[in-house]
């Protein structure tokens, strides 16, 4: 789409990637061709333009033998609709059909669907509609509410009786969810009984809330409890800032459920990047950023090149590469065109020999030089790379542990499109969990605290104006209560800071939909200022953590102070073993030091409680 937005001269801040795919994937989810997007907008200025960058889109799949997400189902539906005997051979192949989640499905999934259990009509769907949470990706919560109408012989089962939370956070979702219009009628039950009152929290700001939640994680701790009992939820990902800061600050061990950044890394992106194009040469895409990763001197200029020629050609890149030689505009690359041709092919024909992923990706990474320009380099930094590559070596192990084929590239390669940061989540490690509340569907915890219930906050400002979005932002509001399993806190603050000015706040309109019965409120306390907080650092507990935001906590020895280190010493730790100090900031008698361990990775730690020995 970058591509796509550059060829037709368009400002990608008026159109930007995002906005554009997002606006692609809504016509899909309607199974509206680019023809018929661009016939339904043809009056409309913005999206006529968006429906020349959905041709130009579709146009740059099909010459990268690609679809995405929404084509997989769009072309099944546009397959199945236009062949009568086709779908009868899909519809006598699947007699029964179940399916989950059926509050988030779209338009294009409620038609194959549809199409799929016409014939033999044993569908079983299970859903709330009171969870359905992903309008913004397409879901239609009307395919929920309209079933028995779309199925007029269908029997409805009420699943009431809920196993996780206690009787009081029950009710008090029903009260909040009842004030929807639009949804079935259901009343939540348990056998738990009553449990404890909500527990309800007006802060003075967004720090003494993150303090608070913070304090209360401790004192839940310390009578037994484990940090991983606890969540931390909140509408927008902009929240969790000042609460890190806190728990830095309270020495309270988190993780942030916000994206996997292990394949945000730009060795990881490469690696996968070779093993796409190996499977489909035809990857335009993945051979532009690999072609000269390690260095073969072959520049963008050469690219733009083979990529004009591969355009008026009607080819994809690695037909023009392979055939550099007939190319005279390509001459002067062509040994470097044609010896990465080989490679790949060299590459595509080992991996149908039945090798192991593992094996095969080692072998990738030896046969494409890719590993030894790393280790050439010498540098911190590629050192930390190459850890990189070997833990996706043991992501390529685990596969071959589930697989039904372990030396299948194309199932290998699915199984990565997939993982979501959800997937990641290691309920045995102990620590408190920051996340979305879209993040937190499906979860649960002993403890929750749902974060900055404000109006213009949750519900969000854009939403106020359209009762339809409001009963989606209520429906989240339901989801975020029902996380918790035996103690539910609610956080409001009154200021807070947005875009750099405070603004005074009111607690949000969900909150006056419970009856004061259901919560226990605390008084507010007035909490040092975030000044006197930051000049008094030295009394608060101080903490050591690493860049994986996991902190841990030790008590330093009063009046003592830090070692001094400088980079490019080497330096044992008592749990990350050998490594090389790479930077070291000052902080006041402590020192914050960057550390590549050789076994362990990059770390951050505090000088005065890592007890570092020198070597």
């Amino acid at each position: 789409m970058k591509e796509c937005i550059r060829e037709e001269n368009l400002n990608d801040e008026n159109f930007s990637v995002r906005s554009v795919l997002s606006v692609i994937s809504r016509a899909k989810d309607d199974l509206q061709s680019p023809e018929i997007f661009e016939d339904v907008y043809k009056n409309d200025y913005r999206n006529s333009i968006i429906a020349r960058l959905y041709k130009r889109y579709q146009k740059k799949l099909r010459s990268n033998n690609a679809l995405d997400f929404d084509d997989i189902i769009l072309n099944t539906v546009r397959v199945l609709s236009e062949n009568p005997e086709l779908l009868e051979k899909w519809q006598y192949r699947f007699s029964h059909i179940m399916v989950d989640e059926y509050q988030d499905t779209n338009n294009a999934q409620y038609m194959l669907i549809s199409l799929l259990a016409e014939k033999n009509r044993n569908l079983c769907v299970v859903g709330d509609d009171d969870q359905s949470i992903y309008k913004f990706r397409g879901a239609n919560i009307r395919n929920i509410l309209d079933f028995e109408r779309e199925f007029p012989d269908a029997l409805v089962i009420k699943l009431e009786q809920n196993y996780r939370s206690t009787q009081n956070i029950l009710d008090a979702a029903n009260c909040v969810i009842a004030n929807n219009r639009g949804r079935k009628g259901k009343a939540l039950w348990t056998e738990r009984g009553e449990g404890e009152k909500i527990q309800l929290y007006r802060a003075s700001n967004a720090y003494d809330e993150g303090r608070y939640i913070a304090s209360k994680i401790r004192s839940h701790c310390r009578e037994g409890g484990k940090f991983s009992d606890c969540a931390v939820l909140y509408r927008t990902n902009a929240q969790s800032r000042v609460i890190e800061e806190c728990f830095l600050k309270e020495g309270v061990p988190y993780r942030i459920l916000a994206g996997l950044r292990f394949y945000d890394r730009k060795e990881i992106k490469d690696v996968i990047a070779y093993l796409r194009v190996i499977y489909n040469p035809s990857d335009d895409v993945s051979i532009r950023r690999i072609i000269n990763e390690p260095k073969r001197k072959i520049g963008a200029a050469t690219m733009d090149k083979v990529a004009h020629i591969a355009d008026m050609e009607g080819k994809d890149m690695f037909s023009v590469i392979a055939d550099a030689a007939k190319y005279k505009d390509l001459s002067r690359a062509e040994s470097k065109l044609t010896a990465f041709a080989r490679l790949i092919s060299s590459l595509r024909e080992d991996s149908q020999k039945g090798l192991r992923i593992s094996d095969f990706v080692a072998k990738m990474l030896s046969d494409s030089g890719y590993t030894t320009a790393l280790k050439l380099e010498g540098s911190v930094e590629a050192q930390t790379r190459l850890d990189n590559i070997a833990e996706f070596l043991s992501v390529a192990a685990e596969f071959e542990k589930t697989a039904e084929n372990d030396s299948d590239l194309g199932a290998f390669l699915e199984d990565l499109a997939l993982i979501s940061d959800v997937d990641a989540y290691d309920e045995d490690e102990d620590a408190a969990v920051l996340m979305t509340i879209h993040s937190a569907k499906g979860l649960e915890f002993p403890l929750v605290f749902l974060a900055g219930m404000e109006d213009g906050l949750f519900p969000g400002e854009r939403s106020m104006n359209s009762e339809e979005d409001m009963e989606e932002e209520r429906r989240l509001c339901y989801v975020a209560i029902t996380r918790a399993k035996d103690i539910l806190y609610i956080t409001t603050a009154q200021s807070r800071v947005v875009y750099g000015q405070t603004r005074q706040t009111v607690p949000s309109r969900f909150l006056r939909e419970i009856p004061p019965d259901y919560f226990e409120e605390e008084k507010p306390r007035i909490l040092r200022s975030v000044q006197s907080w930051q000049e008094n650092r030295a009394k608060v507990a101080n903490t050591m953590y690493d860049t994986n935001r996991q902190v841990i906590r030790d008590e330093p020895l009063k009046g003592e102070s830090a070692e001094t280190f400088s980079p490019g010493e080497r330096v044992l730790h008592r749990k990350f073993g050998e490594g090389v100090v790479v930077d070291v900031q000052q902080f006041g008698r402590d020192s914050k030091l960057v550390i590549d361990f050789d076994t362990a990775g990059r770390k951050t730690l505090m000088a005065l409680f890592a007890k570092l020995k020198k070597l």
